[in-house]
């Protein structure tokens, strides 16, 4: 219901503010000193006032329409190029050089990493590196757009000089043999294709392996122990 009425009176107070409708004086009774009527509209008139004001600074242009969200996202079925691990990996690295812990790298902390990585960069080359994968032009990087450097890198997309490239470079992640998005040709795009596919049920294979080893090993030194002890009987 409060819901309701707020919404009654912001579309009220929209119309009378556009010329479409005059304000009508309503008689509210004999007031004593206005403390009854004020803290049922005060939180009311508040929100409707900063809508208001909102409205009214867009209308002008010194605000900036908020754009919906584009942190949530699912890396590993965006970026089937890379292996678990890989996006592990960069997902450390990108942790490890938020120092604000927002989700984001920006360019002070981009400038932290590169100089951590041993290839300071100048004030104009930090800002041409986020420019380069900046997507929603806010002028830092967000993981998505951190994973989108070593997308580039491995499919052959960054100049060498450029300052992404030796970022990627000095990363201590390889993604030069990873992906069809970098394949040279149809049959080397088809080949890893087939690998990628392929691969988790590799890895499951191996972890049943190891699990199936590590039984058999216990097994046996059960049966050593047993054999050791009816040797003291």
């Amino acid at each position: 219901m409060a819901t309701d009425e707020l919404s009654s009176k912001l579309s009220r107070r929209l119309q009378i503010e556009d010329g479409a409708e005059q304000p009508v004086a309503v008689d509210g009774g004999e007031p004593q000193d206005g403390s009854e009527e004020k803290p049922l509209v005060a939180n009311a008139d508040s929100e409707l006032g900063a809508l208001l004001q909102r409205r009214g600074e867009l209308n002008e242009g010194h605000g900036d329409a908020q754009q919906p969200s584009l942190r949530v996202f699912n890396p590993y079925t965006e970026f089937k190029e890379f292996s678990r691990k890989q996006i592990k990996d960069m997902e450390k690295m990108f942790k490890t050089f938020d120092a604000g812990k927002d989700n984001y790298i920006d360019l002070m902390e981009l400038k932290l990493m590169m100089e951590k990585l041993g290839a300071p960069q100048t004030h104009i080359g930090l800002k041409n590196m986020i420019k380069e994968v900046d997507e929603d032009l806010d002028n830092k990087l967000s993981f998505r757009e951190f994973l989108l450097i070593f997308r580039k890198a491995a499919a052959g997309e960054l100049a060498e000089d450029s300052g992404l490239s030796v970022l990627a470079r000095l990363s201590e992640i390889d993604v030069s043999t990873e992906g069809v998005k970098g394949a040279k040709t149809f049959f080397e795009a088809k080949v890893q294709a087939i690998s990628e596919s392929n691969r988790f049920e590799s890895e499951i294979r191996q972890e049943q392996e190891a699990k199936k080893k590590q039984a058999e090993e216990q097994k046996q030194r059960r049966a050593a122990f047993k054999e050791l002890q009816s040797a003291f009987k």
